[in-house]
């Protein structure tokens, strides 16, 4: 199967990724999942115009179209939002807030524009000395409105290390690849289950498990994407870029075995109870075709890959909202919790579906 197969033409990816953006930049908060942050201010988690975790991955897809592409626009809608977020000043520093600093990165590492880099520095430093750890070493997963005593999650790798990836080759800064490396490394000990590749949502110290060990697809999509990304944005020591490829590689041989007969996966990838999630879909989509470019897998990647990206496609409305994208998820004790989690729009949701698709043109090229 190719793009053409399945009726998509240069053009028609061109237009779907113009009609992403429309959408992205076009979500607004309705109020529906209000929740206080710890400092007493409202969250949004929907609006473009909000520093969270879900617009800094939204804002990831469109500087990688950028770099993808050299889009003019693209650059444009990149530095007047962080134009106008650092002028009102920044949010307290945890794992989500960190998000949005990686597309940042990638801006002031291409333009070396001296309005972004002082915000970097600043943020980087502040993540080395102040960010709360585990016994591990693993950042600890605090989020503007709740404090994860003792708890790595898989979510933290692409919110925070990739951040310091980017940023620590960009600024010259050796000993930030090397805390993305290792937290990476420590990630993987404590979530990726060996007998299958695939990786659990979260682990505590606080009696030492894996929660409900919750094969969660939008977190494994995390690491599918987050390490092939990883491995692009940095210069990583040679043992650990052997190590986290074969992670990857693991994972995805897995992952295609549990593709649904749509191109889909389910929110819970191994539960047929759950329903078919489209972020995540768009992501291992993503990750698929971006290996199987990379010589990492076998035509089987590319197969897989064009299946979940017709997935994709099928599930952008007219308005390039894409639909069934499950919501912000908390960790789950048991696997009812990720059942029951809602469906609603979202920055990554674009993000995730952007990238897909951007990789797809690369292909078709």
């Amino acid at each position: 199967m190719t793009t053409m197969q399945l009726g998509l033409s240069d053009t028609d990816l061109t237009d779907k990724v113009s009609l992403l953006i429309q959408g992205l930049t076009g979500l607004r908060h309705d109020g529906r999942f209000d929740e206080p942050n710890l400092d007493g201010t409202a969250s949004d988690y929907v609006s473009f115009d909000s520093w969270e975790w879900p617009q800094g991955v939204g804002l990831y897809g469109i500087a990688q179209l950028w770099r993808r592409t050299g889009s003019v626009d693209a650059k444009r809608l990149l530095e007047e939002w962080y134009e106008r977020q650092l002028a009102q000043g920044l949010p307290p520093l945890n794992v989500n807030t960190t998000a949005p600093m990686l597309a940042l990165s990638l801006l002031w590492s291409e333009t070396r524009d001296p309005r972004w880099e002082p915000a970097l520095r600043g943020w980087a430093e502040r993540i080395m000395l102040e960010m709360p750890r585990t016994r591990s070493g693993g950042f600890q997963h605090d989020v503007s409105d709740k404090i994860n005593d003792h708890e790595l999650w898989d979510d933290t790798l692409f919110m925070v290390a990739l951040f310091l990836a980017s940023y620590g080759k960009a600024a010259q800064r050796p000993d930030l690849v090397e805390e993305a490396s290792f937290q990476f490394l420590v990630h993987t000990h404590y979530l990726c289950e060996r007998e299958t590749g695939l990786w659990f949502h979260g682990w505590t110290f606080d009696g030492n498990h894996n929660f409900a060990r919750a094969r969660w697809a939008r977190g494994n999509s995390w690491i599918s994407a987050g390490i092939l990304d990883l491995l692009e944005l940095a210069d990583l020591d040679e043992p650990v870029r052997r190590y986290l490829t074969w992670v990857v590689k693991a994972q995805l041989e897995t992952l295609i075995d549990y593709q649904c007969e749509s191109g889909a996966w389910r929110t819970l990838i191994d539960d047929r109870q759950s329903y078919e999630e489209i972020s995540a879909t768009a992501a291992f989509g993503y990750a698929l075709l971006k290996g199987a470019r990379l010589g990492l897998g076998d035509a089987s990647w590319q197969r897989a890959g064009e299946r979940a990206l017709g997935a994709v496609v099928d599930n952008i409305g007219p308005d390039g909202v894409v639909a069934n994208v499950s919501y912000g998820t908390r960790m789950g004790h048991d696997l009812q919790f990720y059942r029951d989690i809602p469906l609603h729009p979202t920055a990554y949701g674009q993000s995730m579906a952007l990238l897909c698709l951007i990789e797809a043109e690369a292909h078709a090229r």
